[in-house]
């Protein structure tokens, strides 16, 4: 793994059982993403997109084929090596906020922080206000908008400072003002902060933004 390349898959392969049948969602994929680079994983639904970016991101096992980030090997990791690496390493944006409805903007900013066992306080405020939300930090995710509490998340995924951002459709059930607003945050820090950012999206426009688009199609990948 040459020092630029950021995240590195051979032979990943990832399917399901669904009573007797084997589905084989991944088909052996072998991937490069560079350090700093802003790709996109387009692909019709149900193509295996999700499924990739959760084996990228640690977040299901590959049943063949490694992962490494960083030039570490993601499943070679004991789980909580594991999932200290992702809270130190990775941030990831999910398509439906997943913020804890009883804590502040804040608060859910924090929580990475919290599991690493150290305040984070200033730091999450200092990412609520990278994505134009700091005078928002003391309101419940009730009382933001659709847009708002996705740029909440987004500040939840880059509190700790993360090498490489994943996001599922972050723009997915926002309006097109909304997503462009989204998406200019997430191209901006990867620009910005030199961090490598992988975003999952059906919209061909949106991904035409990022420095390469990727296509999944029946379980392997394709240049867009």
């Amino acid at each position: 793994m040459s020092d630029d390349v950021m995240i590195e898959t051979v032979d990943l392969h990832r399917g399901y059982r669904i009573g007797n049948k084997s589905i084989e969602v991944l088909h052996g994929i072998d991937l490069s993403i560079h350090r700093g680079e802003r790709v996109f994983l387009c692909g019709p639904s149900g193509a295996g997109k999700t499924t990739l970016l959760y084996t990228l991101a640690g977040l299901e096992r590959p049943e063949r084929g490694s992962v490494r980030i960083h030039g570490s090997d993601l499943y070679a990791m004991g789980r909580k090596e594991q999932a200290h690496f992702r809270n130190r390493e990775i941030g990831y944006v999910f398509q439906n906020y997943h913020l804890l409805p009883e804590l502040t903007a804040l608060e859910n900013v924090a929580v990475p922080g919290a599991i690493a066992g150290k305040d984070s306080s200033a730091a999450a405020l200092k990412a609520l206000a990278r994505v134009g939300l700091a005078e928002r930090a003391e309101h419940l995710p009730a009382e933001l908008s659709g847009g708002e509490q996705q740029r909440v998340a987004i500040a939840r995924a880059i509190v700790n400072e993360p090498k490489v951002l994943f996001a599922d459709e972050p723009t997915g059930n926002l309006d097109s003002k909304n997503s462009g607003e989204i998406m200019k945050i997430l191209l901006d820090l990867a620009t910005e902060h030199g961090v490598t950012l992988v975003v999952v999206t059906h919209d061909q426009n949106l991904a035409k933004s990022g420095d390469r688009t990727l296509i999944i199609r029946d379980g392997s990948i394709h240049a867009g």
